[in-house]
């Protein structure tokens, strides 16, 4: 057995660990973006952008992409973070937007297990489940130190048997999660480690979701990428939040990267318009939102973040649009109700 003696690097870099965990349980949707004197606007014009136009063939593991359109899919969250609290809320979202989400996003801490009793109600009734999984210090992954964990879960995606998503550690190029990540060298080196531990132990049934942040890309977010022999969907999390402009241009770095790697379909994580804006803005930013995804048929995934977290005060950090009827309405008719975005996910 090896013994491995850690730095007080190593050390501090775990005490930060669990410190980026803290926010998961709070609200598992969403990390508090820099406090800001207020929104600043920085408004964009003209068609959106047609960028990542690639249309296939992609390879993108167990979860196929549709072979037109997009999938429509989201996180929603509950008004108490239990499992009756979590099929009520997407019940209701999907009631009122008279369909089901072809993928349901979800989240859980590195040291919990993968499935509970809403995941099963959900892929039952038809929609694929998306897995957040927050992962750990890279460099204690690689170290071997997280290998009974990682085989667990590995073994429980294996047991559930139908094709998931599994987006390892997303938004892994956050400045705060920098003494967690270590390097786009070192994440890299431990999404393979983890991935190898799943094949290892039979756990072929997930397509692993790479997902930085759209701001991410002015910066090294492509560091992050492991290659294309090791992801299967490419994405990315965006919002107007303290910052506003189309999501074409808030993620045309993004989507440049993806025009470079044309055989990896492409998935909007999680996207949302800030409550700051107002009615009228959000609707509008909505609209130009699905014409965007249309605009860019790489796109085949996109997942709405419907969410007030409760660390987030402010309105620049909120995102809910099922309480604004105009611009659910927005909502509805622009993304919902369009068939371009009717395909549902393979249900295994």
């Amino acid at each position: 057995m090896k013994r491995i003696v850690l730095t007080i690097a190593v050390v501090a870099a775990t005490v930060a660990a669990a410190a980026a965990v803290t926010w998961t349980v709070l609200d598992r949707g969403h990390q508090p973006r820099p406090p800001s004197a207020g929104p600043s606007s920085t408004v964009d014009s003209g068609s959106p952008p047609g960028i990542a136009t690639s249309v296939g063939p992609f390879a993108a593991g167990p979860v196929a992409p549709p072979k037109h359109g997009s999938y429509l899919g989201a996180w929603v969250r509950p008004q108490s973070l239990t499992e009756s609290g979590r099929v009520t809320a997407m019940t209701a979202w999907e009631h009122s937007l008279g369909r089901k989400m072809a993928i349901v996003n979800t989240y859980r801490r590195f040291d919990e297990n993968f499935f509970n009793e809403s995941d099963r109600q959900f892929t039952a009734r038809g929609s694929t489940l998306m897995l957040s999984w927050a992962g750990g210090d890279t460099r204690l992954i690689t170290m071997g130190r997280y290998d009974d964990l990682i085989r667990q879960r590995a073994r429980e995606l294996k047991a559930f048997g139908r094709p998931v998503l599994l987006r390892y550690r997303w938004e892994m190029d956050r400045p705060n999660l920098r003494a967690q990540m270590w390097s786009g060298a070192d994440y890299v080196a431990a999404w393979k480690y983890v991935r190898n531990i799943f094949t290892q132990e039979g756990a072929t049934n997930a397509s692993w979701v790479w997902c930085p942040t759209a701001e991410g890309f002015a910066n090294d977010a492509a560091d992050f990428y492991p290659g294309d022999d090791a992801v299967d969907w490419t994405c990315v999390d965006v919002y107007a939040g303290t910052k506003y402009g189309t999501i074409g241009a808030l993620m045309r770095g993004f989507l440049e990267f993806c025009a470079k790697h044309p055989s990896k379909p492409v998935m909007v994580g999680e996207f949302g318009i800030a409550r700051s804006w107002g009615t009228q803005q959000r609707a509008a930013w909505l609209a130009d939102a699905s014409a965007t995804f249309k605009a860019n048929p790489q796109i085949r995934a996109v997942l709405y973040f419907e969410s007030d977290p409760t660390d987030n005060k402010g309105p620049t950090n909120q995102f809910m649009v099922s309480d604004d009827p105009d611009v659910f309405a927005a909502f509805r008719s622009s993304l919902a109700q369009d068939a371009y975005y009717k395909p549902m996910a393979s249900k295994g």
